[in-house]
């Protein structure tokens, strides 16, 4: 289950997030994720087109891991949540869950970890995230 207080941002299972028998694709649980990572970020003040245009950085996925527990299904509501789990120099652990909302509560449908990294946008080299990021971020541990 998602780590208490962590961010949560709701969807809706739409057919282009299917396969023919009306089940998520897989890969497609890591569009959700990145969704809910980009709007936690933006509840934090943090717009990636804005700090990458400010820094000339910029967050790249660099690892992931997934686990999937049971599906989610065409016009499901979903949960889908982020927070942070470890803070670097130059790359956040951030861990996701995807949720069926329902009356009964909600159901861990699937759930992981991503890394992602700060890199130079022109280069794309890793660099040390700013400073003032992270300070923004240290009210979420």
């Amino acid at each position: 289950m998602p780590k208490p207080g962590a961010f949560q941002w709701l969807l809706r299972v739409y057919w282009e997030d299917t396969d023919a028998g009306g089940i998520v694709f897989y890969a497609n649980y890591l569009k959700f994720f990145e969704r809910s990572r980009t709007e936690w970020l933006r509840s934090l003040g943090i717009e990636q087109q804005r700090l990458r245009e400010r820094t000339g950085g910029m967050f790249v996925v660099t690892e992931t891991s997934v686990r999937y527990h049971r599906p989610a299904r065409l016009d499901d509501e979903l949960i889908v949540t982020a927070s942070l789990i470890e803070k670097g120099r130059a790359s956040l652990i951030i861990g996701q869950s995807a949720l069926l909302k329902s009356e009964r509560g909600a159901t861990l449908l699937c759930d992981g970890t991503i890394r992602i990294g700060w890199v130079d946008a022109a280069s794309l080299k890793p660099a040390r995230i700013p400073a003032q990021l992270l300070d923004r971020l240290e009210t979420t541990t």
